[in-house]
């Protein structure tokens, strides 16, 4: 089996790397602090000091980490960035959501080398990660995506191609853009439901099982009626996303209206609330 190299061990990454261990893969991993490694070094993955190690330990290098300049940083960094090491028989992959414009130059520098590269963000939280139900948008080498089925249907349950590099950073943009609406959606629901003093658990219940029913609905209102804030997904993170969605449609020369409102909600829960690491069902604490 190929060797698998893993950068970047948080909530959806350590549910992925799990995912590759219970397959058998020998799964190398970095992360910028080893103890949060250590229940996926109990099962088996080994960790390493730097991208560039994990790189000479692997044919397959993954990378899922925070933000695009951390991926910059793991790529190019001119000491222990995965380009330091890299050669033309090894594939890279960045499943962080990041920009089509990094993840062209990325591309564009592994075909220097000679070496696949594909940009795969997915979508499906923590729950699709840990239960391998994850949807992989992939961008970049046809050949590298065909050559790696076997691993994307260990982590995810449906995997699509959408063409050169950065094509799978726009399908995730499209997605969040999506999810902006429904995570808006379910929180003003409820919070207009609690205000009418509905039972809640109920007017969840009813209203997933009619037309409003959602991912978001399903899987983040029961979270906040229990007062769950943990982060299935990092507010700060898809902060980030948002940012990067209005960005790219205003190259488009595109006005989405609905997205900068939602932006502009996660930007005072994260910026003025601080509230970037509790999960994007935290929300609702504008209102709660």
């Amino acid at each position: 089996m190929q060797k698998i190299g893993f950068i970047g061990t948080g909530v959806m990454g350590s549910g992925i790397i799990n995912n590759l261990l219970k397959a058998n893969y020998q799964v190398s991993i970095y992360t910028r602090t080893e103890s949060k490694a250590e229940p996926l070094i109990k099962k088996g993955a080994k960790w390493y000091n730097s991208p560039k190690e994990v790189v000479e330990n692997a044919d397959i290098i993954f990378s899922m980490v925070g933000f695009p300049k951390d991926v910059e940083d793991v790529y190019f960094n001119s000491e222990k960035g995965i380009f330091k090491d890299l050669k033309s028989n090894q594939t890279i992959v960045d499943m962080t959501t990041s920009t089509p414009t990094l993840a062209k130059k990325i591309g564009e520098k592994a075909e220097e080398i000679g070496a696949l590269a594909l940009d795969a963000p997915v979508s499906g939280g923590d729950v699709g990660a840990r239960d391998g139900k994850l949807t992989i948008m992939v961008g970049g080498s046809k050949k590298a995506f065909d050559e790696l089925q076997p691993i994307f249907e260990i982590i995810g349950k449906s995997n699509h191609y959408f063409g050169t590099y950065g094509a799978g950073q726009h399908a995730k943009m499209a997605n969040q853009i999506m999810i902006a609406g429904t995570m808006t959606g379910m929180t003003e629901m409820l919070v207009y439901a609690k205000a009418a003093n509905l039972d809640l658990p109920s007017i969840i219940k009813t209203v997933s099982g009619g037309s409003g029913d959602n991912w978001s609905l399903e899987n983040y209102a029961p979270r906040i009626l229990d007062s769950d804030f943990k982060p299935g997904f990092f507010s700060k993170h898809f902060l980030k996303d948002l940012r990067i969605a209005i960005d790219e449609s205003e190259k488009m020369k595109l006005n989405l209206p609905a997205t900068q409102k939602a932006k502009e909600l996660y930007e005072k829960l994260v910026d003025e609330k601080d509230l970037g690491n509790d999960g994007t069902q935290a929300l609702v604490k504008l209102w709660w």
